[in-house]
């Protein structure tokens, strides 16, 4: 798909505040979702970022507020990140060192298969294919670093 930005250490690169824009398309109903709002990797004791996403999910015409929690704690590989849930149960590996990621994370009978792509300083992508007996959807988030404050 063309031409990925390379970044010598995920956490730092995902580190401020970023504009989230996230379509939600449900494969089997047709149905389509959209989420918008702000997603804030923070760093935390110990080193990581704790990452806070907020903002407004509308489903079905009906807009409702939405947010969770992850944990992106240093990596096994220079330069890449262990996300977990806020629980601290693993969710998937991240590196982004070559500017593209691949990561699967099993759910039940379902698999979501995550590809990250980082376009430049200020614009990433991750695209979650999820497929299984539960599921058919497909989740595009595009990430644009919002301006630091002075």
């Amino acid at each position: 798909m063309g031409e990925y930005w390379p970044v010598p250490d995920t956490l730092a690169y995902l580190a401020g505040r970023w504009r989230a824009e996230r379509s939600v398309r449900d494969l089997a109903s047709g149905d389509e979702g959209v989420f918008t709002g702000v997603t804030d990797f923070a760093p935390l004791d110990g080193g990581g970022l704790l990452h806070h996403e907020s903002g407004t999910f509308v489903w079905r015409g009906v807009g409702r507020p939405a947010e969770r929690t992850l944990r992106f704690l240093p990596g096994t590989s220079p330069g890449g990140a262990d996300v977990r849930f806020a629980d601290g149960r693993p969710f998937h590996d991240l590196d982004l060192t070559s500017g593209r990621h691949i990561a699967d994370h099993p759910c039940s009978a379902d698999l979501y298969r995550g590809e990250f792509t980082v376009r430049d300083a200020d614009h990433w992508r991750t695209v979650w294919r999820v497929g299984g007996p539960a599921k058919d959807l497909v989740l595009t988030t595009d990430y644009t670093r919002c301006p630091r404050e002075s």
